[in-house]
Parts: structure tokens; C-alpha cells; sequence
């Protein structure tokens, strides 16, 4: 077994011979480096893009509300479902990109659209699991009969 309090005078004893510049190397300044910074601001072309993608998902969000199909049980919930997910992604998307672009204010829809998809989601899934009560309009049946 080793003796650690010889072996840590050793490395002292070691590192005390050495010189300074040896141990910590000079740093060379910088040739006309400036004081700070600047902050970066996004590019003015994303802002179109920010307003490209919002528009989209929050038409998709919009036209959920007026689904033409049968979405009670079958092929009609799962191409719902479907949808559903594309609009929770398509918020998720959009939130992506406006972080990226400092858009407060059309994170916060894109947030809000991701909300909107998780509860119409939550609609369908949750009288199928049991947890929540069984309606007319959603039966806690996956397939039709």
C-alpha cells in the first residue's frame, strides 16, 4: 500500500523546482481585440419565416376545430390522432425557430398551439385509457365495431 502524504510531498517537492513561467505560460494579448462583444441580433429575413411557420400550424390548429371526419373510433380517430400529433410537432417547430429568432411574442403562440394539440389529444386518448368519463362523441373504444 502506498503512502500518500510521501507521494503528495514528492509531487510538492517536484512542482517547487519548477519556475513560474513554467507552470503557468505567458498569454500572448490579443492585437486590437475590442472591450465587449456586441450582442448578436437575429437576421431580418427570419422574421418572414417565423411568420411562415405560425401561419401554418395555426391553421392547422384553427382547422382542427372543424375536422370533417368521424374521429369516434377507427381509421377517422387514428388519421385525427395523426393530425393531432402534426400540429403538437409543428408547435414544437415553430417554438424552435421563434427561440431562435427572439420572437417573444410568437413563441408564446407556438407554445399555446403545442397546449391546444396536447388537450385535443388528451380529449380522444384519456376516456380510452379510463380516465376520464366516456361520452357520445368520445366512446372508450379504439375500433369500430
Amino acid at each position: 500500500m502506498k503512502d500518500w502524504d510521501k507521494e503528495l510531498a514528492k509531487i510538492d517537492k517536484q512542482l517547487g523546482s519548477l519556475p513560474d513561467e513554467a507552470l503557468l505560460p505567458a498569454v500572448k494579448p490579443a492585437a486590437a481585440a475590442p472591450a465587449a462583444v456586441p450582442a448578436t441580433r437575429p437576421a431580418a429575413g427570419g422574421m418572414a419565416g417565423v411568420v411562415a411557420r405560425l401561419a401554418l400550424v395555426t391553421a392547422l390548429g384553427v382547422g382542427m376545430l372543424f375536422w370533417p371526419y368521424s374521429a369516434r373510433c377507427g381509421t377517422g380517430l387514428l388519421a385525427y390522432l395523426a393530425a393531432v400529433g402534426v400540429l403538437i410537432a409543428g408547435g414544437g417547430w415553430t417554438a424552435i425557430w421563434t427561440w431562435r429568432q427572439r420572437a417573444a411574442r410568437a413563441h408564446l403562440v407556438s407554445l399555446l398551439l403545442m397546449l391546444w394539440g396536447g388537450t385535443l389529444a388528451a380529449m380522444e386518448v384519456l376516456p380510452r385509457l379510463g380516465y376520464a368519463i366516456p361520452t357520445e362523441t368520445h366512446p372508450a373504444i379504439w375500433m369500430c365495431q
